[in-house]
């Protein structure tokens, strides 16, 4: 039996699309925070995250290493156990997730780690937050989104707080941070008038 107050995983899935610093922000909240984090990313997002970032992917797994509650599977280890509906989960985010990952979790196209682990989310009932990076969209983009969003998923465009006034792309990561948390059923309902978390993490 399960300990009480016992902490399930999260599984944060990081694809191609342009965001680096989501994905970053992501895991760095949730460890923070002590929730234990299971990542995987794909060939294109550690090239993006190349492109886009000062840390290497690297070097950002040898420092989430340092958490015992952090692991990272291969994309292309489909036996890892986030690739089985038995192994408990909290819930998966996708971020940033690209349009061809938006297309695959849509279809039930589970042809590598990420979108298996979302496949499972998905057919286990689990929360699922994907955060969609593309501008402007196609009549496609918005047929497959709908489509999960008509499966219960979250889907969360990480779009910037005009309403909490002047801000910079770091305001706009931990804004979306904030809301994947409450997504997830991680935190309460953000206050009115949010106070941004350090936001001098980020670039």
């Amino acid at each position: 039996m399960d300990s009480p107050g016992k902490k399930y995983p999260v599984v944060v899935g990081i694809s191609g699309a342009s965001g680096a610093v989501l994905a970053r922000a992501t895991i760095d909240r949730l460890l923070s925070d002590e929730h234990p984090v299971i990542a995987t990313a794909t060939a294109a997002a550690r090239m993006v995250w190349r492109q886009e970032s000062e840390e290497s992917f690297g070097e950002a797994l040898e420092r989430w290493a340092d958490w015992d509650a952090f692991t990272y599977c291969p994309v292309g280890d489909l036996t890892a156990p986030i690739a089985s509906g038995t192994f408990p989960t909290a819930g998966m985010v996708v971020t940033p997730c690209s349009m061809a990952t938006v297309a695959a979790i849509s279809s039930g196209f589970a042809d590598n780690l990420l979108r298996r682990a979302a496949d499972v989310t998905l057919k286990e009932k689990r929360p699922l937050v994907v955060v969609p990076r593309e501008t402007p969209l196609t009549e496609t983009h918005l047929e497959n989104m709908a489509r999960l969003a008509r499966q219960g998923v979250v889907v969360l465009p990480p779009h910037p707080p005009f309403y909490l006034g002047d801000g910079s792309i770091r305001h706009t990561v931990d804004f979306i941070v904030e809301r994947t948390m409450v997504a997830l059923g991680l935190t309460d309902r953000m206050p009115q008038g949010m106070t941004y978390r350090e936001p001098e993490r980020y670039p």
